[in-house]
């Protein structure tokens, strides 16, 4: 059962997330490797705290997927961030045909060591790597893009992928996929309310209304000159309107109206949608100079 006590505190967390994590723990042991998929959007809001004992020492290529989405300056950012000591970040689009190449290139890097070795012992073993995420940031896709083929359930919702699966890919690499997995309790409710723009969790389980005004007051703040070109108003009159009078007039330039009051839900979902398919512009969510500069 889902684990939500009410729509506002936004905790999802189904029962299959707890058997992924404990199969996680036990299938870590076998690889060389983890590939960490975020979502370039919300880099570090995808960071599941869970994963960091799982994760233990092992070498981590950092995929920050759907980057054709995000804010280029923000993402070449979080590349750096992410890009240090015994660990590989890079940014792209996973449904870009053979964009994932310079994937098995960074899984080489990091295990040169092991190559070596076994070249040495006159061995062809095969490395080995975990894939991770949060749901909807786009695993399954890249394992397709990897192989070639379609081998991994995708679909543009969070928990798809329900159980854990190997896959071969060229340079005898062994990848598996493993299901999106949250963390029990999200603290902080702006990651809480950045996975749930990024549709990491299901909006079945959200009170779309309230976070479509957290979003207005977030966007308006941070991607004022977009979120006016979409939607065709006014800066300086929309920053003196609070986030209700922006989805009003919204409503009123869309024509969204129910029973003679401003359908309320169906602009809601309307914005949430023009972010998640990208019609505002590239947008993150994750300040990278306010997250780790400050």
């Amino acid at each position: 059962m889902d684990n939500v006590n009410d729509k506002s505190s936004i905790n999802w967390f189904p029962g299959h997330m707890t058997k992924a994590l404990r199969e996680m723990e036990g299938n870590v042991k076998s690889v060389d490797l983890v590939i960490y998929v975020l979502d370039a959007r919300a880099p570090y809001s995808c960071l599941n705290p869970n994963f960091k004992d799982i994760i233990g020492n092992k070498p981590v290529i950092f995929v920050l997927n759907k980057s054709d989405l995000a804010d280029d300056k923000e993402t070449r950012l979080w590349v750096q961030y992410f890009n240090n000591g015994t660990n590989l970040a890079i940014a792209l689009n996973s449904t870009m045909t053979k964009s994932s190449k310079q994937i098995v290139a960074g899984i080489e890097k990091l295990l040169s060591n092991k190559l070596e070795r076994n070249k040495i012992k006159g061995v062809k073993l095969p490395l080995r790597a975990m894939v991770i995420g949060v749901p909807n940031c786009g695993k399954s896709t890249l394992i397709n893009n990897l192989c070639g083929k379609y081998k991994a359930i995708t679909g543009n919702r969070p928990s798809v992928t329900r159980t854990t699966q190997w896959v071969k890919i060229a340079g005898g690499i062994e990848l598996l996929d493993t299901p999106g997995t949250l963390w029990p309790a999200i603290s902080n409710k702006e990651v809480a309310n950045n996975l749930a723009y990024i549709n990491s969790i299901r909006d079945e389980v959200l009170d779309i209304q309230s976070l479509s005004l957290d979003f207005i007051t977030k966007i308006v703040d941070e991607y004022p000159q977009e979120f006016c070109s979409r939607y065709n108003l006014d800066y300086d009159t929309i920053s003196k309107c609070s986030a209700l009078e922006c989805l009003q007039a919204i409503c009123e330039r869309r024509k969204f109206f129910l029973s003679g009051d401003f359908d309320y839900e169906r602009g809601a979902r309307a914005i949430l949608d023009d972010f998640r398919k990208c019609r505002i512009g590239r947008i993150t969510l994750d300040n990278y100079e306010k997250i780790v500069m400050e």
